[in-house]
């Protein structure tokens, strides 16, 4: 029976878990969750902050009301976690390293060292951010087009970049908004000759000036009102996206081998496991859509992939061989 938090905190903690999670996100903390709940000793590292921290409001996340922001919604998760008997630790992992010891795998944070036999890595991506001046992050500065496109509808939008994505988000963003502009924020288009002409034939107005100041909504001093240019023109907004590129946070996994994609996400099978036995990944580190409820299903299933693998029972026909048969009190 696991130790409640009070129990827990009364006494010595141990370095020694059937699984480290590293990164609270909403992709770690399911697997951290099911892990637990399956039985497994757990332990999860974060070192706070993150994608879901930036949220004004959770959309898209079903049972889940928009007024919650991204830290409300990874403290409740993390509140759950306590409850059930995760060892929370608000730390950050500096080295993994393969154990010569019982455990698989040897964690170093700032401040101790750890074991495990199975690791989560969840830490992620970081958005690139263009320059200022910007607006607030969710109060007309965005990153996801599918998370907040449901704002924008009849709405004027801009889109910032200068590469293929940039002007893809923007044709995408017709679907939504009533006018869109793509500002290249004075840097030369590095689109393909395809992206070119399919960009020019959508009702996108491209302007190559770059933003020379902002000025906020005059009923809601929170959100932009709209940029002034460095050619003198002004214009109004309700918000937009940013389309710099993100950088992938797959350190640890590189240092522990695991096979890396040309994207930098780490290579995984459906169930999280990468290309080094006992370490999975999950959430936005991984392929595919950067979405809560995506990172959470990704979470789970590395969570009961891992607890059929660290499992006692039920015990193979080959591990049951010349032992003796279970007797009724057994």
């Amino acid at each position: 029976m696991r130790m409640s938090a009070a129990s827990r905190d009364s006494q010595d903690a141990s370095d020694s878990y059937d699984v480290v999670v590293i990164g609270g996100g909403p992709g770690g903390l399911t697997s951290a969750l099911y892990t637990t709940r399956l039985n497994l000793e757990t332990a999860l590292v974060d070192r706070g902050g993150g994608r879901a921290a930036m949220m004004v409001d959770t959309h898209n996340v079903i049972g889940v009301t928009e007024e919650v922001s991204g830290n409300e919604f990874l403290q409740t998760a993390k509140d759950q976690l306590d409850h059930y008997g995760t060892d929370l630790h608000q730390d950050v992992i500096v080295d993994i390293e393969h154990s010569d010891g019982d455990r698989r795998f040897e964690l170093s944070t700032t401040s101790e060292t750890l074991h495990a036999d199975s690791v989560v890595l969840a830490t992620g991506f970081t958005d690139g951010r263009p320059s200022p001046p910007l607006p607030r992050t969710g109060r007309g500065l965005h990153y996801c087009l599918h998370c907040d496109g449901y704002m924008f509808r009849g709405e004027s939008a801009y889109v910032m970049g200068h590469d293929d994505s940039a002007a893809y988000v923007a044709m995408i963003l017709l679907n939504f908004a009533e006018d869109v502009d793509l500002l290249t924020r004075g840097e030369e288009p590095t689109w393909s000759e395809e992206t070119e002409k399919l960009v020019r034939a959508h009702p996108v107005e491209i302007i190559e000036s770059d933003i020379e100041s902002m000025f906020k909504d005059e009923d809601d001093p929170e959100w932009l009102g709209g940029f002034e240019f460095a050619n003198g023109e002004r214009r109004e907004y309700f918000g937009g996206f940013a389309m710099y590129g993100s950088e992938y946070n797959n350190d640890l996994a590189a240092d522990l081998g695991c096979e890396i994609n040309d994207d930098g996400t780490v290579a995984v099978d459906d169930d999280g496991r990468t290309s080094v036995e006992g370490v999975y990944a999950v959430g936005d580190l991984t392929s595919g859509n950067n979405q809560i409820p995506i990172a959470m299903g990704k979470g789970a299933k590395a969570g009961i992939a891992i607890h059929k693998e660290l499992r006692t029972y039920p015990k193979s026909l080959d591990e049951l061989e010349g032992e003796p048969a279970a007797a009724a009190d057994d």
